[in-house]
């Protein structure tokens, strides 16, 4: 029979081995960091939370949690499959898209059919893979006034739903960006947003893996001011939902050690780049 030691040794080895997970999870998926933010006037100590459109069923538990808490967030928004409705940007959900417009919050597109880029192509194009829509699991090669044209439509939509214009800012799907692809969005108007390392929240990661117990320690104890946050409206692998789980303590939490939340529009990254682009 073990002896109460061994057991404790393991479990340790086991606690450690899901702690370096979590920690290389997130810096591998925090691509093109944005500079931590300098501490605004008005807020000694900002975060700034972002949610990525997902299967949105948790979507309502997470707009309960952030009214109840009074944050405002940026939406990243891409017109994904749903696990109820005709698609995250459908008309199914645009009264609740417009409800969160009522509350304050920001907006700015995930490209339409949620197209992750795959690499540079040699003639000037990029290889991009939609997970939605009718190009879905395909890879295409789109120009850039291609992909700015899926930054657009993702926008107008996200204006039709919400009847607020959006931020002229955008986030690729999982953060995968390259050099020539941001500059090509630069063109039409578009800023890329990724995340700090701390600020990958971490509800994509198995949580048979990393739990929520887990995701919430890690969080409270690496989130520094002027950190991106990032999270989803649902992730369709996680089997332990993140929110209101995580989302609700870890608000809480946050406040009690001193942080307060606001929307990219104030994030001195960013600003400038928004009054440049009305």
């Amino acid at each position: 029979m073990a002896s109460g030691r061994s057991i404790t040794r393991r479990a340790e080895e086991r606690t450690s081995r899901r702690a370096a997970l979590f920690s290389l999870a997130g810096l591998a998926a925090a691509v093109a960091l944005p500079a931590r933010a300098a501490s605004s006037p008005a807020c000694g100590k900002p975060l700034y939370l972002t949610l990525d459109t997902g299967h949105m069923g948790v979507a309502q538990l997470i707009a309960d949690t952030l009214k109840r808490h009074d944050v405002r967030v940026t939406f990243f928004a891409a017109h994904e499959r749903t696990q109820t409705g005709d698609g995250s940007l459908g008309n199914d959900w645009a009264p609740w898209w417009k409800a969160r417009a009522a509350e304050g919050h920001e907006f700015a597109p995930h490209t339409f059919d949620h197209a992750s880029w795959r690499a540079d192509l040699p003639d000037g194009r990029f290889k991009l893979r939609p997970s939605a829509g009718p190009d879905a699991g395909k890879d295409l090669a789109w120009s850039g006034e291609q992909y700015r044209a899926e930054l657009a439509k993702a926008a107008r939509r996200l204006q039709e739903v919400t009847g607020k214009k959006p931020l002229p800012l955008f986030r690729a799907p999982g953060g995968k960006t390259s050099p020539r692809l941001l500059a090509a969005a630069e063109e039409g108007g578009w800023k890329h947003v990724a995340w700090a390392p701390a600020g990958f929240l971490g509800d994509e990661l198995p949580s048979e893996l990393v739990g929520n117990d887990a995701l919430l320690r890690n969080a409270l104890r690496d989130v520094r001011a002027g950190d991106i946050l990032v999270a989803h409206l649902g992730i369709w692998s996680r089997k332990e939902p993140w929110a209101p789980a995580v989302l609700e303590p870890l608000l809480g939490g946050l406040r009690q050690r001193g942080f307060c939340f606001a929307s990219l529009r104030d994030h001195p990254a960013y600003r400038e780049w928004i009054a440049a682009h009305p």
